[in-house]
């Protein structure tokens, strides 16, 4: 008996600690905040060329189609490695071999079943431009030797990290100026930073050109612009607002 006493006047001594401090808990005020977003860019003038070529042959039999284009996309990886591209920046990003169907008229009006006329091979790269003054001269020389598909080209950076660390600079700066005017203005303090995160996407390469190339196309010098990438950076941090 003694023990069930003890244990039920712990019990309502626990119980009413508990009540008494939910009220200290439910009064508490809560802190004052300023939310503000910053905004910080950066540029950089393209380091590197993201090119995308094809070579598309046909014949009557795959062999014969895969024959000449193994021939020409040779000659093509060929001379990518003479004008300095590493093979680590030189990838096959397709290949098919697919039939060419022929469908001819019957004598009744209607259309014969469709039959196999032959095969096209097509095998795709992309290599990784990392001299941009040669970029043109490649393009040339891939037409002139079998190239007639593609040319895709986005111009990019290798390395945009200290653009980015840049442009993160700038927007945590934009941030703290817009919190440090939205307190002066209301009277009060700006306290500590509670809260930061950041949005960053990296850019994606812009294709600048694309088209299907033809033989004549390598009569004519292909001009390259650079221009400048842009890395933006999205800086949201909560302060504190010191009473």
């Amino acid at each position: 008996m003694k023990t069930t006493l003890n244990a039920t006047l712990a019990a309502a001594a626990l119980f009413g600690l508990t009540a008494a401090a939910a009220p200290a808990l439910a009064e508490t005020p809560r802190e004052a905040t300023v939310i503000v977003s910053g905004e910080g860019e950066a540029t950089l003038t393209p380091d590197m060329a993201i090119l995308t070529m094809a070579v598309v042959r046909e014949a009557e039999t795959a062999a014969d189609a895969l024959s000449a284009n193994n021939e020409a996309m040779a000659a093509v990886l060929a001379d990518l490695k003479q004008a300095g591209v590493e093979e680590r920046d030189v990838q096959t990003s397709g290949f098919s071999v697919s039939p060419r169907y022929r469908q001819d008229p019957s004598t009744d009006g209607g259309y014969e079943a469709p039959e196999i006329a032959g095969y096209q091979v097509s095998n795709s790269v992309t290599v990784r431009v990392r001299d941009l003054t040669a970029l043109g001269g490649i393009i040339d020389r891939s037409v002139k030797l079998g190239v007639n598909d593609g040319g895709n080209i986005a111009l990019t950076n290798d390395n945009p990290d200290a653009a980015v660390a840049e442009a993160r600079k700038e927007a945590v700066a934009d941030a703290a100026a817009k919190a440090k005017a939205l307190t002066d203005a209301a009277g009060v303090k700006l306290g500590r930073i509670i809260e930061i995160n950041e949005n960053f996407a990296r850019p994606m390469p812009q294709p600048i050109y694309r088209a299907a190339m033809a033989k004549e196309m390598s009569d004519a010098s292909v001009p390259i612009a650079s221009g400048e990438n842009s890395y933006t950076v999205t800086v949201n941090i909560t302060y504190a607002i010191e009473q």
